[in-house]
């Protein structure tokens, strides 16, 4: 039998953060499974230096996730699965971020350096890179139509911060129709409340949490020799080319009765 793939030596089951599971009136009443499915995608979240330089504003504590990511991140890889990043941008001045960009302050610092994506998980040549503007990898980008010409099911979430994009991107996953994996070690949040009733509430109502090695786990089935994944001119035969489809034949016309 499978073990859980939301508990694990290095966390317990998910609990509510702000009551005592085992006595309480309110029995949660959220229980639903999604199925990790056959199509699934890895996506990093905003993975920049500005989370993980100690003197930042958007400081997330450590560089414990971004470990965790570097290792989901080589695992996708291996299982010839699409990797996409992200990465927040503005015009100068933030026009295009709109309220956000007045209200999340900390967004003016990542332009220049702090806004680099980390060398540990540096897009390799091939991996579609999202700049975004806005909390969610979805909102305002192309993200959703990408998945979706991939025919990815299952989207797979590492990166920062666990209470601000990364649970927008998770929310809009599953309004888009695809199964959020929120890996619980490749997530960051600058504080530890934050992190914790966030991943309480995705498990709930909107994805999985996984911990890190049932991800791994459950992406090593998937591992195959190099020349067997699929490449611009070689398509795999379970997923799509991006290139124009054949037309399709036309149907013969309709005899016209005679006048």
């Amino acid at each position: 039998m499978r073990a859980d793939p939301h508990t694990g030596p290095q966390a317990g089951p998910h609990t509510d953060p702000h009551t005592d599971p085992q006595a309480g009136p309110h029995a949660d009443p959220y229980d639903g499974v999604l199925p990790f499915g056959e199509r699934p995608a890895l996506i990093l979240v905003d993975l920049m230096a500005a989370y993980f330089e100690p003197d930042g504003g958007l400081y997330v504590g450590s560089r414990d996730c971004l470990r965790s990511a570097a290792r989901v991140l080589a695992a996708a890889r291996r299982a010839g699965v699409p990797v996409l990043h992200t990465r927040v941008a503005h015009t100068p001045g933030g026009l295009d971020g709109g309220l956000f960009y007045r209200k999340a302050t900390p967004l003016r610092d990542l332009h220049g350096p702090a806004g680099r994506l980390m060398p540990e998980v540096a897009p390799q040549e091939g991996e579609v890179v999202v700049v975004k503007q806005y909390a969610s990898a979805f909102f305002g980008t192309t993200l959703a139509s990408t998945l979706t010409a991939l025919r990815v099911d299952t989207l797979v979430i590492a990166g920062v911060s666990t209470s601000g994009c990364v649970r927008a991107s998770a929310v809009d996953a599953v309004q888009h129709g695809f199964v959020p994996i929120v890996v619980r070690q490749a997530v960051g949040d600058r504080t530890p409340a934050s992190h914790e009733a966030s991943l309480y509430d995705i498990q709930a109502k909107y994805g999985e949490v996984w911990e890190e090695q049932a991800v791994l786990d459950r992406l090593a089935p998937l591992d195959r020799p190099s020349l067997d994944r699929p490449s611009p001119d070689r398509p795999s035969p379970d997923r799509p080319s991006l290139d124009r489809p054949e037309p399709l034949d036309r149907p013969e016309p309709l005899d016209r009765p005679e006048s």
